[in-house]
């Protein structure tokens, strides 16, 4: 009966890896739109970056590596890999890896007044 269930619970664990596996094919676009809102003002705007380019907000020094979205989808769910610096005040990295539009929550960026998150990636 237990070598029963350790055999089921295994089996169970191996779906995740197996749906892992299955990759939708992606577009690499040649920038991204971010949205930022600053927490103490209400501030919001939205920021234009391309592949490869830096931009600022506030105190922060927002780096992408690259813009991607679902082949033939550019409305679809585009993820973005950023790099967030607050130089003035440390040289730690406050936020690095990759954003998804569709859900910004599930890797944010911790910061006590700003956040950001990506809207779309752009083609042109």
């Amino acid at each position: 009966m237990i070598r029963a269930l350790l055999v089921a619970a295994l089996s169970l664990a191996a779906l995740p890896l197996q749906a892992q596996q299955v990759q939708e094919a992606t577009t690499t676009g040649t920038g991204a739109v971010l949205r930022g809102l600053d927490k103490i003002n209400g501030n919001v705007v939205d920021i234009d970056i391309q592949n490869g380019g830096v931009a600022r907000m506030g105190g922060l020094v927002i780096r992408m590596r690259e813009c991607r979205y679902p082949e033939g989808n550019q409305a679809g769910d585009a993820f973005a890999f950023l790099t967030v610096t607050e130089p003035e005040k440390t040289d730690d990295t406050v936020f690095e890896g990759w954003m998804m539009a569709s859900a910004p929550a599930l890797n944010a960026m911790d910061h006590a007044r700003y956040d950001i998150w990506v809207l779309r990636c752009k083609s042109s």
